[in-house]
């Protein structure tokens, strides 16, 4: 069991300090969504000066001229989809995984379709307006422009990306499967480069927008290499992690305890890193657990539910394994507060994270409650009683079953509403910070009654697990 000592508390006030990393946060968020309207304004400005309105007055020329306006808006949103999740850290740590998966996906979408508007468009311009010839002409530009092939690959790479990431289709798939088929969307995109630069006249028009271009290409691409590629490696190296010892928690959840350099090793609790086992087969096969205790002296400690391939080789996890790692990751940290009261909420396996919050964050007896939604038995009974007795947490436990698909709550709570168990669970939930982790469905309906019984979105926090 963790050792929990007590400790003063020393987070004043209710509000960020003008340089808190809240404040910072936030203004790293504006400052993105700036950037990337900057970006779509102006090419957007570009096509219109190069003649795009004027080329609305014509048929063909009006379809010639909305196809390349898609492409040029579709090439943004691409290039900043990958940005997203290009784990860069300062936006990591503004917007927090949930919201940039969510931002992520939406900008997917909205670049794919936009992509198949501007070959349906330019294809059917370049067939003289006529459906009947769009067919012939694609094969056409396919074959006889410079690039087109290699764009034909990338488009069918996106395909697939975008296929497998409909939620239909990701529950059908091992997360094993979809990861790798995931990162097929970076060749998808950089195939569509040669094509853009040697066929696409609003990327050569003028020096400015080859220099934005090429700027933005280079950008996104350096990004990739160096937070996806060189920083992980670089890590990995630096901290030396190796397993320590694996403790089975309960049936089906186990809990993996690591080793390794405390030079450099600072992560957060609530944040979670990818960890790769060199123990044999499927060792490139990345998989992310958040951290359940505050992290210590270089060691660090995982908790994961055993559900597939990836988690139930944890179990077979000798000592001595050396572990490669990208991380750490994640908003759920004392980073996000900006109010005193704190509430945490979890289901499952969810609660680990916030097991490792309540342990680490600042708060006097009474300030802080942990609400824990088990189905079988709780996680961490004996280390929550320790933090009872040390910190003053209050541990409120929900056993049971989801009483129905439209409720976060088990089906032993008394027949009220959400909105009402909340109240009475956390009296004066509106002005706690609101700390949420389990699955999508089920963190965000608790998200929804948490704002419903007057939290502020802002000082809301929501991590799920799940794909």
């Amino acid at each position: 069991m963790t050792t929990v000592a007590a400790r003063p508390p020393t987070l004043t006030g209710r509000r960020p300090t003008p340089g808190s990393p809240a404040r910072f946060d936030a203004a790293v968020r504006l400052g993105s969504a700036v950037l990337l309207w900057a970006g779509l304004l102006l090419v957007a400005y570009w096509w219109a000066a190069g003649g795009g309105l004027q080329d609305l007055l014509g048929w063909t020329t009006a379809l010639d001229s909305t196809g390349r306006l898609a492409g040029l808006i579709a090439s943004v949103l691409l290039l900043a989809q990958v940005v997203l999740m290009a784990r860069v850290p300062t936006v990591e740590r503004a917007f927090g995984q949930d919201r940039l998966a969510r931002l992520h996906r939406l900008v997917g979408f909205t670049s794919f379709t936009l992509m198949l508007a501007h070959i349906g468009l330019i294809t059917w311009g370049y067939a003289g307006g006529r459906l009947r010839r769009t067919v012939a002409t694609l094969w056409t530009l396919t074959v006889d422009y410079p690039g087109m092939l290699l764009a034909l690959a990338g488009t069918c790479c996106l395909v697939m990306v975008v296929v497998t990431s409909i939620r239909a289709a990701r529950r059908r798939l091992r997360y094993e499967s979809w990861h790798l088929l995931h990162l097929y969307a970076y060749l998808g995109v950089f195939l569509a480069l040669p094509h853009q630069l040697w066929t696409g006249q609003e990327f050569l028009a003028s020096t400015a927008r080859t220099v934005f271009w090429w700027s933005a290409w280079i950008a996104t691409a350096g990004a990739v290499l160096i937070w996806r590629v060189a920083l992980p490696l670089l890590r990995s190296a630096r901290y030396g992690l190796r397993v320590a010892g694996v403790v089975v928690e309960a049936p089906g959840v186990v809990s993996v305890h690591l080793t390794g350099r405390d030079r450099g090793l600072r992560p957060e609790a609530g944040q979670f890193f990818t960890f790769r086992f060199l123990s044999g087969r499927g060792w490139m096969r990345a998989h992310p657990y958040s951290l359940s205790a505050e992290p210590a002296g270089g060691g660090l400690r995982f908790t994961a539910k055993v559900v597939g391939d990836g988690s139930g080789a944890l179990v077979h996890l000798r000592p001595g394994t050396r572990v490669l790692v990208e991380g750490p990751y994640g908003r759920l940290t004392e980073r996000a507060r900006t109010r005193r009261p704190v509430a945490l909420i979890g289901a499952g396996v969810g609660i680990t994270p916030l097991r490792a919050l309540a342990e680490s964050l600042d708060y006097a007896p009474g300030e802080a409650v942990l609400i824990h939604r088990f189905t079988d038995r709780p996680l961490f009974p004996a280390e929550f009683r320790s933090l009872s007795r040390a910190r003053g947490l209050r541990v409120v436990q929900l056993p049971g079953h989801r009483r129905s698909p439209d409720s976060w709550l088990g089906d032993g709570v008394p027949p009220v509403d959400d909105v009402a168990a909340l109240n009475l669970l956390v009296p004066g939930i509106g002005e706690h910070e609101v700390f949420i982790c389990g699955p999508e469905s089920w963190a965000a309906d608790v998200a929804r009654s948490a704002r419903a019984a007057g939290v502020p979105a802002e000082h809301i926090h929501s991590e799920s697990f799940g794909w």
